[in-house]
């Protein structure tokens, strides 16, 4: 399992990158593994607000269609319009090109609830077993 060190974690397996007050956020590598061919991603416009552990989005694989849970609050300031024509960018990168949307961040305090790297890779293994 491909979970790297510098993002936190949901246990809904979206990840997400602090940077300052800019949160970016994707599904992780196990989720996109797990789903198979992406086919169609539905993300939330510019300037939306999304709160913590609600619905901001739509994965449609050829196995599943799976929601997408904010792992914080935060206003949307940048999606990613690459995956409207590819969505298939989230199975060749979900930790680069494959990132949904940015958000600023609404209550910092929000990040203390996620894992990290091993807590989610110790979350997975408990998964599955």
């Amino acid at each position: 399992m491909n979970a790297p060190d510098n993002l936190k974690y949901t246990k809904e397996h979206e990840w997400i990158k602090i940077d300052g007050k800019t949160a970016t956020i994707g599904i992780t590598d196990h989720a996109q593994s797990n789903m198979g061919d992406i086919v169609y991603v539905e993300l939330p416009g510019e300037g939306e607000q999304v709160k913590k552990d609600d619905t901001f989005g739509v994965v449609e694989s050829v196995k599943a269609v799976s929601d997408c849970y904010a792992p914080i609050s935060g206003k949307v300031i940048d999606v990613n319009s690459v995956l409207a024509q590819n969505p298939e960018t989230i199975n060749e990168d979900c930790y680069g090109d494959g990132w949904m949307i940015k958000l600023e961040l609404a209550d910092p305090s929000e990040l203390k609830e996620l894992m990290d790297h091993t807590q989610y890779a110790d979350f997975v293994a408990e998964e599955t077993a």
